[in-house]
């Protein structure tokens, strides 16, 4: 099974909108499927705020990467938060979330992207170790925190 990824065009939206329902179901993320549809549209229609990649081959994707792009003074320009990412629940532990985490910053940066920054349950060990596997580390002193608006 391969890691490959292709990005998200509106063509892609139902597909898209399927894995991302199962990782909020998974995850207890209560959302409307159209409050989905209008966060996910724009990011398929290109808009420059981030980007969906699909995992896995386009007509059956095993899963997805939601990335939204910023700027950062600290980290010197552009940067990205991996605001979403699912593989299915039959074909994890295959190293295939790995392998997209390692090809996402490395062909960001080639377009300028200076970091790339997620968010993890500090209790979730297996997250942390997949996502140490794929070279991030926690910032020491720092908290990840939002204020819903």
């Amino acid at each position: 099974m391969s890691a490959a990824l292709t990005l998200g065009k509106p063509e892609h939206l139902d597909r898209v909108m399927a894995l991302c329902a199962a990782f909020h179901a998974e995850e207890g993320i209560t959302q409307t499927d159209d409050a989905r549809r209008a966060a996910l549209s724009p990011l398929l229609d290109g808009l420059p705020y981030g980007v969906v990649y699909l995992i896995g081959p386009p007509r059956a994707p095993i899963g997805y990467v939601v990335i939204c792009f910023g700027w950062s003074v600290e980290f010197g320009g552009l940067d990205a938060i991996i605001d979403e990412l699912y593989i299915r629940p039959g074909v994890r532990g295959r190293g295939i979330a790995t392998e997209a985490l390692t090809a996402i910053p490395r062909a960001l940066s080639e377009g300028g992207l200076r970091a790339i920054h997620l968010e993890v349950d500090r209790d979730n060990d297996k997250a942390m170790k997949l996502y140490k596997r794929a070279g991030f580390k926690p910032r020491d002193n720092y908290m990840f925190m939002s204020k819903e608006l």
